[in-house]
């Protein structure tokens, strides 16, 4: 048995420990814990609860010295943009507002008074959300000074549990990227754009590629765990280690990390920032390896599991599936990017809302409802291609898709059938793979990203549509 790499991969609903090894040239998973996150309204805002995340990454450390496989190395991957405020005494500074919160609305007409809309995409290359990092920190700005004044470092999530780990304190750069305050030429926080803002460059931490050692544990989570660890940055943004797992070693494809969100896109070795990018609102995310994903956010799978909890999780997303391909033929659709969409008190009040507003037959029943949903987003899909291809100057002949999403047969068939493309499902652990294959290479175990991406094609496959 070769050595164990360790996998935490936390997402906005859920998180789970997972195991990793190479055995007779295959990757091996076994997961061995799993915990639920999600926001909790806190002084009037949507938080994130990280003192009892972090409870939960201890917990399952504990369950693989119980289980007797201990990782030689462990990493932690989230999703983008959230951060902390850490005061001179490491201590959290006010609360940890999650990006689905509404204290950005109007940051950005507070930031375009500094610097226009087009001149911090040229800069930056990073498509407009109003949750990005650039407009969370003017919202602290504007709303709570003190904790800027009081602030001695920023650290994104997945940067502050490694620090809680090891007490090392740092930044990863595929994280970074997302905040829309990282230089694509020099790969560093831009920090003319930082003094611009009136952000105190004292917060802003070293960055650090996928791959490097932070650390060992700190003596007493040691003692406590009866064993001790490296922890290795991975692509700590979700994204950026799913897009790692993609299972093709030439640039004829697209990929979809299919999951909360779908993030469609390309990787590339130089950043596009120029206006064609910017009107499509393409952004130049941060990969392994300083590969850029060219991708578009897309609303993704948040709109159907919305769907389902309202539904009392009464049906698999298998059966919601399936519903919805015996109603394919109901016309009406969504615009799958609509803010609306976004954190509404019901997402199958506000799918039935926007039909009625567009003149649209309003779905009522769940496959009509889900099929709208899988339509909506398989010609977003579609559209996006065709953007990518246009400003690429250039065709792709199929898409990867990973990530859950991979799961769902009947959007990929519609993927298929909308973008007139050859669609590859699979790995859908797709997170948490190329969490560990950033370990495993740092490690010696894959001598390059070619070599794994090929391991992991030989041990998960792809299904084809």
């Amino acid at each position: 048995m070769g050595n164990y790499y360790l996998a935490i991969d936390i997402g906005a609903s859920s998180g789970r420990h997972i195991l990793g090894h190479i055995e007779h040239g295959r990757m091996e998973l076994l997961e061995v814990y799993r915990f639920e996150n999600g926001l909790v309204e806190r002084n009037g805002h949507l938080c994130w609860d990280l003192e009892k995340l972090f409870t939960e990454i201890v917990a399952g450390l504990k369950k693989c010295g119980e289980l007797g496989k201990i990782p030689v190395s462990v990493g932690v991957d989230t999703w983008g943009v959230d951060f902390v405020l850490l005061d001179g005494n490491d201590k959290v500074l006010g609360d940890t507002v999650g990006y689905r919160d509404g204290r950005t609305r109007g940051m950005d007409e507070k930031v375009y008074e500094i610097i226009s809309e087009e001149d911090l995409y040229a800069r930056t290359g990073i498509q407009k959300a109003i949750f990005n990092t650039v407009y969370q920190l003017m919202a602290v700005k504007q709303q709570h000074p003190e904790h800027l004044e009081q602030a001695q470092a920023m650290l994104m999530i997945p940067d502050y549990f490694h620090f809680l780990l090891t007490g090392i304190k740092g930044q990863e750069y595929t994280e970074a990227t997302t905040g829309q305050l990282i230089s694509p030429q020099t790969k560093d926080w831009d920090y003319e754009l930082i003094d611009l803002l009136g952000y105190p460059r004292r917060i802003f931490q070293p960055v650090h590629t996928p791959g490097t050692v932070v650390g060992n544990l700190r003596p007493e989570l040691v003692k406590e765990l009866g064993f001790d660890c490296q922890v290795v940055l991975p692509g700590t943004h979700d994204t950026a280690s799913a897009v790692l797992s993609v299972p093709a070693n030439d640039d004829d494809f697209l990929y979809i990390s299919s999951g909360t969100w779908s993030l469609m896109g390309i990787e590339t070795r130089t950043a596009n920032c120029s206006p064609q990018s910017k009107k499509a609102n393409i952004t130049n995310e941060g990969g392994y390896g300083y590969r850029f994903r060219y991708l578009k956010n897309i609303m993704g799978l948040w709109m159907i599991q919305n769907v389902r909890k309202e539904l009392d999780n009464k049906y698999s997303f298998a059966e919601l599936c399936d519903m919805a391909a015996k109603c394919d033929g109901f016309s009406s659709r969504v615009e799958v990017d609509d803010d609306c969409f976004l954190a509404p008190e019901s997402m199958i009040a506000e799918v039935q809302r926007f039909c009625r507003d567009t003149d649209q037959p309003v779905p009522k029943t769940p496959g009509e409802i889900s099929a709208v949903i899988y339509n909506s987003l398989a010609e977003c899909y579609s559209r996006t291609a065709r953007e990518i291809e246009e400003i690429m100057g250039r065709t792709y002949s199929r898409i990867h898709v990973v990530g859950g999403g991979s799961n769902a047969v009947y959007l990929n068939r519609l993927t298929a059938k909308c973008t007139g493309k050859e669609v590859h499902a699979g790995p859908t652990e797709a997170t948490a793979i190329g969490n560990l294959t950033a370990q495993m290479i740092q490690a010696g175990e894959f001598g390059t990203v070619e070599e794994a991406r090929t391991c992991i094609y030989e041990s998960f496959g792809v299904k084809k549509y």
